[in-house]
């Protein structure tokens, strides 16, 4: 993976250390990188993204405030676990009941409206091309019946990178896409509700929601993209409680 970018030196430097800060907390938090795995040198990771010492210094002082990593001297830099990084996330136990969800969607109906006008306001064409790969994908897997909540976290994390504040993305990728936990909560783990037409059409109804927050912010309308984030996040609150309601 080579990282490029262009415009202030000040203002490259520290997106290509976002980028890199972003890949490699998505490793760890994947298992692609283990507790007690060592980090490739400097030079290694240098030529790996393409980018100089300064980057990759400010990259691992970033992953080391967030307890993701630690540097033993004379040694090297080394993943932590993560139950030893004390920093705020959402486990999958955390999200193990409706009532975990509607909270967590509480949440994100606080973080991501904002985003989205944010994002609105800000966007690159850049933005909009990954945003609509994300929503390309998951229409593709809603279609395909494969699992479509890697690539609607992804579009999600596409609005929050589009807002310019690295916070909102920091955070969104320390939650990860445990935030959209409808495949563990819907019966959607088998093949057949995977493809069944009742769960084709819930999720055609949700990728509408995403389209319209897409055209909001693709118009540069904050209001409207602000508006459609809400709608899209209270309509899942509501079914969320809808189901709940109905398990009493």
């Amino acid at each position: 993976m080579t990282i490029v970018t262009q415009g202030n030196p000040q203002n490259s430097r520290r997106g290509l250390a976002h980028t890199l800060v972003e890949d490699l907390s998505e490793k760890i938090r994947s298992q692609q990188l283990q507790p007690e795995d060592k980090l490739p040198t400097e030079a290694a990771l240098m030529q790996t993204y393409g980018v100089s010492r300064t980057v990759v210094r400010e990259a691992i002082s970033k992953l080391q405030q967030a307890r993701l990593v630690e540097t033993r001297h004379g040694i090297g830099t080394f993943v932590l676990g993560l139950g030893e990084a004390p920093g705020f996330r959402i486990t999958q136990e955390q999200v193990g009941t409706l009532q975990d969800v509607i909270a967590v969607l509480e949440l994100r109906i606080g973080l991501e409206t904002e985003a989205a006008a944010l994002a609105a306001q800000r966007r690159s064409e850049a933005n909009l091309v990954a945003m609509r790969a994300a929503l390309d994908q998951v229409v593709e897997a809603v279609e395909a019946g494969r699992d479509s909540v890697p690539a609607d976290f992804q579009f999600h994390l596409e609005i929050a990178r589009a807002t310019q504040n690295s916070h909102f993305s920091e955070l969104m990728t320390t939650l990860g896409n445990t935030i959209i936990p409808r495949a563990r909560l819907d019966g959607s783990t088998s093949p057949a509700a995977a493809v069944s037409d009742e769960r084709r059409a819930y999720l055609r109804r949700i990728n509408g929601e995403h389209e319209s927050i897409f055209d909001a912010i693709s118009a540069q309308d904050p209001d409207a993209a602000r508006a459609a984030m809400r709608t899209h996040l209270a309509n899942s609150r509501e079914r969320r409680r809808r189901a709940q309601a109905g398990l009493k």
